[in-house]
């Protein structure tokens, strides 16, 4: 008797970044055959160029605040000179350390991440893909141009998580030594005595927080109001504040015309004219999708007018059998919504059970000192009726470890669904807001109310016992 077996669902992934990688591994989990195309390392930029490394740096400047202000809550540092007598050291960073630890541990994360693909029994392979119709990828795996330098990959599903780039101007171009873009800062070996910052988006906010901390002057300089435009305007407010209050110049409503280098450093000319001196500049004005040149148009796939592409909400493109995850699609730009992409459209095209993502449950964190972390409606939508709700903002200096650690800004704000009280945002500004995020994350997720909120048992003393207070607050009397 002969015996038909059915063959192994074919997918193949164009990118490792997050989405990528999640895309293989939860392929490769469900048991289809799946071939992984990278160009430089598991895990893309986020892991070797972007977010690991940035937020390593980040982490860094943390502990370098902390030391700083260690002796408002009693502490101090002092080291003996040679008459014996005490001095107070100086809190010293070494950037050439630091950048090589950060990128150390970069390249761990991404050689954890190959290890669990293969693990997996995902098929990697090293080159640049480009697509060929709707299911195949043709993969230049050496540098010449002879057949044997490619191949071509068939699959019945091709997973496109090709990311994104630096935005550059042709007014102020990155030389990778005093110009630089994010991807460029980890190849110097100091700290820069005056960093310029254009741009005051997240990326800019938090290298702008993190160099300050490290040491440098720092000049940032915003085309907007305020720094991080389209952010809770509390929070940007708390920030901002912050910024000045530990030395940092920000320009606000000032747009950078052009960046030119000098003999020892570099100029920032404003569009009215003025001029800014510093030794370094970071250019964060905005990332550029990965999607040109990679056969997307040619094979039906459609990209909106900055080239990201168009996915619904299982990441599935307007072509049936590719989907997009990350940064190269016209989701939010969130590693975490981007590996939440990945699995999405996996699971989408196999065939298994899938929720839809829901945009509004996405939270997000900005890494300045403090962190903004944000989930759900925002008040801006509640102040213009897009959302009906109710806005409880409780003062996290009140809090008694807020207290004790020495915390002086932040706040914690619930947002609640009128009459029923179900919470619908929040946003928390705090030290690891990050963290304190997730118990509203999980409340909007499954719709709990205030008072549900209100009876969990926190921590005394705790910060996340400020979100039962504001939880409790906010009571729904029957």
């Amino acid at each position: 008797m002969a015996y038909e077996f059915e063959r192994k669902q074919r997918i193949a992934v164009l990118g490792g970044g997050p989405g990528g990688y999640e895309a293989a591994l939860a392929g490769a989990q469900l048991g289809a055959e799946v071939t992984l195309v990278e160009r430089k390392g598991v895990g893309g930029s986020a892991v070797l160029t972007d977010v690991v490394p940035s937020k390593t740096l980040i982490a860094t400047a943390e502990a370098t605040n902390s030391i700083r202000e260690a002796t408002e809550l009693g502490v101090q540092f002092y080291a003996r000179n040679e008459k014996g007598r005490p001095v107070r050291p100086e809190v010293a960073v070494n950037l050439e350390a630091v950048n090589s630890r950060l990128m150390r541990l970069a390249r761990q994360q991404s050689e954890d991440m190959k290890s669990q693909l293969i693990r997996a029994g995902v098929r990697i392979v090293t080159g640049e893909g480009r697509l060929d119709g709707p299911q195949r990828l043709i993969v230049s795996t050496g540098q010449g141009k002879a057949r044997t330098d490619f191949e071509e990959i068939d699959a019945d599903t091709l997973v496109v998580s090709v990311g994104a780039s630096p935005r550059v101007l042709p007014t102020a171009m990155p030389d990778g030594e005093r110009i630089l873009t994010w991807k460029q800062l980890y190849s110097i070996d100091a700290v820069p005595e005056h960093l310029i910052v254009v741009g005051s988006g997240v990326t800019g906010a938090e290298f702008a927080s993190a160099y300050n901390a490290l040491g440098s002057r720092v000049t940032l300089i915003s085309s907007r109001d305020q720094v991080l435009p389209g952010e809770d305007q509390d929070a940007a407010h708390v920030i901002e504040e912050v910024f000045k209050r530990n030395g940092m110049e920000v320009l606000s409503k000032s747009r950078a015309a052009s960046v030119e280098r000098t003999e020892n450093g570099v100029v920032a000319t404003l569009s009215d004219g003025r001029t800014v001196e510093g030794s370094h500049c970071l250019m964060a004005v905005g990332a550029v999708p990965n999607t040109t040149g990679i056969g997307l148009e040619e094979a039906g796939v459609q990209l909106n007018d900055g080239g990201q592409i168009r996915v619904n909400r299982v990441a599935r493109t307007s072509v049936p059998s590719v989907y997009a995850a990350g940064d190269c699609s016209d989701f939010l730009p969130l590693a975490s919504v981007a590996s939440m992409q990945g699995r999405t459209a996996v699971f989408h095209a196999m065939g298994d059970a899938v929720n839809p993502t829901e945009l509004r449950n996405v939270t997000s964190n900005i890494f300045t000192q403090p962190e903004i972390a944000t989930v759900g409606w925002s008040q801006r939508q509640i102040e213009e009726g897009v959302a009906q709700g109710e806005i409880y903002k409780l003062p996290l200096p009140s809090n008694a470890r807020a207290k004790m650690q020495g915390i002086k800004e932040g706040f914690v704000k619930l947002f609640a669904r009128t009459g029923s009280g179900t919470v619908i945002g929040g946003v928390i500004v705090a030290p690891h807001a990050s963290e304190l995020i997730l118990p509203i994350a999980i409340a909007v997720e499954h719709r709990l109310t205030v008072d549900q909120v209100a009876r969990a048992f926190a921590v005394y003393p705790s910060l996340s016992g400020a979100i039962t207070d504001a939880a409790r607050a906010m009571h729904i009397v029957p």
